[in-house]
């Protein structure tokens, strides 16, 4: 097996020229609906209302150095653990910085422009040591950079920073084993670490493939010093990202989209047969939409990222380069990809095993690795293109006949039954997908036949390529862009729109929306129960789960919910004028009479596009119960009520409850039955619990009458007064608990409790108390020694590189003079 040689770059200019092809191809996809749009680059669903409102709360925060508590976060996380994964390993992100907040949004399009010129640029640099002709290394990386995955990933503004790190970190691997260039494994390892710590899991997974293909195959001669010298720079480039990625991972334990490992059957096969058609149809027609697939409609996957479309070529580079004589570690390592992608189980491996949910965020990786084998191909005289093309073109116009043309029965009414062709999700959207793939095929097979290896051959792809890329791309984000619902809100009276809104005091309390665009408190950075956002604090999702409340990626607590509101300490709901004022739909307000639909709230004044209601059961942060009950307690309350029974006991567990006796009343006597034989005869305060509006309604006001004089959120965590006129008691806050809380009654450290489920409480003596919550990023100090440790061992480890060549050169030298 040939192995490779020691790469000498020349003609470095091909990284430019790559760099601004793809910047000038990402310049014309992007600006028309920038200025469509009057400067700011939207889209819809979860880029308009988590990427755009990310970017600038945290960019605020940062520039406000409120790097601890996030209480704009849901209901209050760790900003670190909350965001590492979306922007804050991000370079993209922090060259917002000499920007004024205001100004963020309009930036997310020329940082898009960017990213793409960056992954280009990035594949490039891996995919021309294996090209002799640097224009085919150019086509190489434009493949990459405008594949299917990157396209479809435009609805995750995040997505890219991993595939701009992934090809750096295989070319940085690549130079250790064949150049013997030392220090750069251990930067790709931290640089690809920090930007994302969970797509790096699955490029780790791939780097160890890498290795064990160019091992086993040869390509690479395994010697027992090259090979610690690569484990010792991998494990100090991983221990560098101590400070980003300790806190990150102590920060999402527990969270339930985590906890699923695999099992049964559907860890070896996929329960939803169409998923196997997705994934290979994805490399054959351009880019999905995600949240509405076209081809496979029932393939549950609507934001899985299954794409993976080259722009031109689709798979005939790859059939080409298969259909070689030659064997390598290429090949091998492609079927490997095509294995994984398959089997259940082994693609969760990509994402530490976890199978709660399908994704397939790792296709960019065999994209890279189509990319290449297209391009050695094209660079192969043995290559057999008639045949390649006819079986790219064979399996496209197949998938298309038999999707396009496959008999559909439907029953609209019963005994009634139609028939039409296609099983297609979209006849339109289908057919259009089906015409740019074949166009595609038959440029590049009519620009082979008249080129082939001649001079411009590689130009007239590339020009193609990027034309093709272009034309689908503005099919895609046109047809989702114009079916956005919202956008039209976000531009007229969201956006850069809180001192439109004539409320004072929305920094001081919490507000409520629901069936309006997501994420309305991060876009004026006021506090808010409603959150889209996954990675919250773990005590938010125990909370969500005790109660009966679904939160998998986002906190949207119904109408019914009611009671969830004073506990809560929401004060204001906001309604968008501009949604569908009908009241059957349930995005509507308000009923057929005109009256919220949620009890307690009444209309308070229209502003900005906006009606606000204001809850009249408002409790103000920070209170003391009337009751305290055991969890055992609180679960023989029905699902139904249990919203309402929350407002009226602080919820412990039996040895809190024993440890504050003196307060909770707990006895082992008075609670024997209840942990004993006959626990049903057990009576308790829950039993006299009264629900119903007017019980609520009573309920609020003697918590507001037992609240705290004041409440206020600080830099550090926040403070509050509370006057306990009564015994010692437990004061709680709806925070979401926290290790990394610290706090103060009087200026004495108090312990604190988690109540509730997942809130905090702490204990307060009769009388005034002035009570501090200070907070401290879990992990963070430990992460930095961590880091600073590593990269004192870097220093040391590339001083001693440096000293041993010195030493070898002078050796060599003097053997020489000898």
């Amino acid at each position: 097996m040939k192995r490779l040689q020691r790469f000498q770059p020349k003609n470095r200019h091909y990284l430019l020229l790559t760099f601004l092809i793809a910047l000038g191809t990402a310049i014309m996809l992007f600006l028309p609906f920038i200025v469509y749009h009057k400067g700011i680059f939207y889209y819809y669903g979860d880029f308009n209302v988590q990427e755009i409102p990310f970017y600038q709360m945290i960019q605020n925060s940062v520039k406000n150095g409120e790097m601890g508590w996030s209480h704009l976060t849901d209901l209050g996380s760790d900003t670190l653990s909350s965001y590492s994964f979306y922007l804050l390993g991000s370079p993209f992100f922090w060259m917002t910085m000499p920007f004024p907040n205001e100004l963020v949004p309009y930036l997310i399009g020329p940082l898009f422009m960017l990213k793409f010129a960056c992954a280009a640029a990035a594949a490039h640099l891996y995919i021309r040591r294996y090209v002799e002709n640097k224009m085919f290394a150019v086509l190489g990386g434009l493949l990459y950079a405008f594949s299917g995955f990157s396209i479809y990933n435009i609805f995750f503004f995040h997505f890219h920073e991993p595939m701009i790190a992934f090809p750096l970190l295989l070319a940085a691997f690549d130079a250790f084993l064949f150049d013997r260039r030392r220090g750069l494994i251990a930067v790709a390892v931290f640089g690809a670490c920090v930007v994302n710590y969970y797509f790096f899991t699955g490029q780790a997974l791939f780097v160890l493939m890498y290795f064990l293909m160019l091992t086993l195959t040869r390509t690479w001669r395994f010697k027992i010093k090259e090979f610690l010298l690569l484990c010792a720079e991998v494990i100090i480039g991983f221990a560098a990202t101590a400070f980003m990625l300790l806190p990150s991972v102590l920060g999402i334990l527990g969270n339930p989209r985590l906890n699923e490992l695999p099992n049964d059957w559907k860890s070896l096969a996929y329960p939803a047969e169409q998923r196997y058609w997705l994934i290979i149809l994805s490399f054959l027609f351009p880019a999905d939409m995600p949240a509405t697939p076209v081809f496979t409609p029932e393939s549950n996957c609507k934001w899985a990222s299954v794409a993976g479309w080259l722009p031109l070529l689709s798979v005939t580079g790859v059939v080409a380069y298969l259909q070689l004589k030659k064997r390598d570690w290429l090949k091998k390592l492609i079927a490997l990809l095509i294995l994984f992608a398959m089997i259940p189980v082994l693609n969760s491996m990509f994402q530490l095993m976890n199978s709660s949910i399908y994704y397939a965020r790792w296709f960019y990786m065999p994209v890279l690795m189509f990319a290449l084998a297209s391009v050695k191909a094209l660079e192969d005289e043995e290559a057999n293109w008639n045949r390649a093309i006819a079986w790219s073109a064979g399996l496209t116009v197949g998938a298309t006949v038999l999707i396009g043309f496959m008999p559909k029965k439907t029953e609209e009414e019963p005994g009634k039954i139609t028939w039409s062709p296609g099983v297609e999700n979209s006849t339109l959207h289908f057919w259009v997908y089906a015409l740019i793939a074949m166009i595609g095929l038959l440029c590049f097979a009519l620009i082979y036949k008249k080129f082939n290896r001649r001079r411009g051959f590689a130009v007239w792809l590339i020009i193609a390529a990027m034309a093709l890329s272009l034309g689908s791309s503005y099919y895609i984000i046109a047809a989702k862009t114009a079916g956005s619902e919202t956008t039209a809100a976000i531009k007229s009276h969201i956006i850069n729109a809180r001192d439109k809104v004539e409320i004072d005091d929305l920094e001081e309390v919490r507000i409520d929306s629901f069936k309006c665009p997501d994420n309305l408190g991060m876009f004026w950075q006021v506090p808010s129960i409603n959150c889209f956002q996954s990675s919250v604090s773990p005590s938010i999702m125990k909370f969500y789960q005790a109660v009966g409340i679904e939160r998998s990626v986002g906190s949207r607590p119904g109408y019914s919910s009611y009671g969830l509101r004073g506990l809560l300490s929401v004060k204001y709901f906001f309604d968008d004028t501009c949604d569908n004022d009908d009241p059957e739909q349930e995005c509507c307000f308000t009923d057929k009479s005109g009256d919220p639909k949620m009890f307690g709230f009444e209309f308070y004044k229209n502003t900005n596009g906006w009606d606000v209601y204001i809850n009249k059961n408002y409790v103000p942060m920070g209170f003391v119960f009337p009751d305290y009950i055991t969890e055992e307690e609180f679960e023989r309350v029905g699902s139904y009520n249990r919203t309402e029974a929350l407002v009226n006991a602080m919820v412990l567990t039996k040895e809190q409850m024993k440890k504050y006796s003196d307060i909770t009343g707990y006895t082992d006597e008075g609670y024997a039955m209840l942990y004993g034989d006959t626990p049903e005869e057990f009576k308790s305060v829950t039993d006299d619990f009264k629900y119903g509006e007017e019980a609520y309604e009573k309920t609020c006001a003697v918590l507001r009458s037992r609240a705290c004089d004041s409440f206020e959120y600080t830099k550090e965590g926040f403070t509050a007064s509370f006057n306990n006129s009564g015994q010692d008691a437990l004061l709680f806050f709806s925070v979401p608990y926290s290790e990394g809380f610290s706090a103060t009654v009087n200026g004495e450290p108090v312990e604190i409790e988690r109540a509730t489920f997942g809130f905090m409480a702490v204990r307060v003596p009769k009388g005034k108390s002035d009570i501090v919550f200070t907070y401290e990023t879990p992990g963070f100090k430990t992460g930095v020694v961590i880091s600073l440790c590593a990269l004192a061992a870097f220093a040391v480890y590339i001083t001693l590189i440096i000293v041993f060549r010195i030493i070898s050169k002078k050796r060599i030298k003097r053997d020489s003079d000898i």
